[in-house]
């Protein structure tokens, strides 16, 4: 049979009434007591607890409460009541214990820690999402059916023949810009011809490829992380795998290689759009026919430069596809969820790219490409 908590209230030798509580003080007993005791609505100096053949922290809490409120003596605790109770009356927010705030340069190293610490847990988490990439290109190699032909021909598209008017155009002006400021510069040293020189060498060795993957990666390479995160939330990744659909084969090699083809392409022709948009300009300011500053270009461009420039849009499209794709991959809770992916996609694809440009930049000055 279930005991049962009980109280009585006895006036003292001294004056004051003592409060003694028996039985089990547990969480299926105090309830009711809390109710009686309210309703008793006493006054009592003292709380004797001998008599209670059991405690938790529920009782502890209420005799703790109690003496607290009647600012009462506790008698009669065992060493296992006194512990609870006072375990229980540190909770309370006078005796809450403050943490101590670490000084403004311990939590600025701290940042910083924790941010190089996901740094490293992130590269390593994309080297396996490209080795995984990498054993998908030699599963489709081996079996060739499984390539997704039709996908790939879309992406392309959506890649490179849907952003040749926003490429051309953004490359023209650049173009124009370039021999506009370069005219004016050369022209206090009376070498304002040599305008045709500095507008095809920069359009062909950086500006074309490095402004086209900052356009692609904003463009195409958000596309990828928004379309795949998505599906990541519809669980459509996971029904795909359910069906026997490698998500990697029908969605990240599509999109990486489209990128890897498109992006040599597209870098081309930015370049050419430059090269027009710098010959335009230069036949209104600098009195050089348009005509003439495009063939000049042929002798005073060597070869290599154009080399370079097809170099580096491979290597650009594999970092655009490669971090739209994988951002993707990793939403998971919620839509802001995708929102944050999409953003840190663009903004890790374009870091990337500009870092690359600048080993490039040393590499083919060492080769004697510079």
């Amino acid at each position: 049979m279930r005991e049962w908590a009980d109280f009585k209230l006895d006036d003292g030798p001294e004056g004051g009434s003592t409060l003694t509580l028996s039985g089990p003080l547990r969480v299926y007993t105090i309830g009711d007591l809390d109710r009686r005791l309210a309703a008793k609505n006493s006054d009592f100096k003292r709380i004797d607890i001998s008599q209670v053949s059991d405690m938790d922290t529920s009782g502890a809490w209420l005799v703790w409460r109690l003496a607290h409120e009647q600012d009462a003596a506790i008698d009669g605790a065992s060493d296992k009541a006194n512990r609870l109770i006072e375990a229980v009356g540190h909770t309370d927010k006078d005796h809450a214990a403050v943490p101590e705030r670490p000084s403004l340069p311990v939590r600025i190293l701290e940042g910083v820690g924790h941010i190089v610490r996901h740094w490293g847990a992130g590269a390593i988490r994309i080297i396996g999402f490209l080795g995984e990439l990498i054993l998908s290109f030699f599963g489709i190699i081996r079996h060739p059916k499984r390539m997704r032909w039709i996908a790939l021909v879309r992406q392309a598209q959506l890649i490179g023949i849907d952003s040749l008017g926003i490429v051309g155009l953004m490359s023209f002006l650049i173009g124009i810009v370039i021999a506009q400021q370069g005219a004016v510069q050369l022209a206090q040293f009376g070498a304002s011809i040599y305008t045709i020189n500095l507008t095809g060498r920069l359009s062909l060795r950086e500006l074309g490829i490095l402004m086209t993957a900052i356009m692609i990666a904003g463009r195409s390479g958000s596309a990828f992380a928004a379309q795949i995160g998505t599906m990541r939330l519809t669980e459509e990744v996971d029904a795909m795998r359910t069906i026997g659909v490698s998500p990697m084969e029908a969605l990240v090699v599509p999109r990486v290689m489209a990128s890897i083809v498109m992006m040599p392409l597209l870098g081309f022709y930015s370049a050419l759009m430059s090269i027009l948009g710098g010959a335009f300009i230069s036949a209104f300011t600098l009195d050089i026919p348009f005509f003439t500053f495009v063939q000049r270009i042929q002798d005073v461009v060597p070869m290599y430069d154009l080399w370079v420039g097809l170099i580096k849009g491979p290597v650009f499209g594999l970092i655009i596809g490669l971090t739209g794709c994988y951002q993707g991959m990793q939403v998971k809770g919620n839509a802001e969820e995708v929102g944050t992916r999409t953003t840190q996609a663009v903004v890790t694809a374009i870091f990337t790219v500009i870092v690359l440009d600048a080993f490039f930049a040393i590499f083919f000055t060492k080769v004697g490409w510079g």
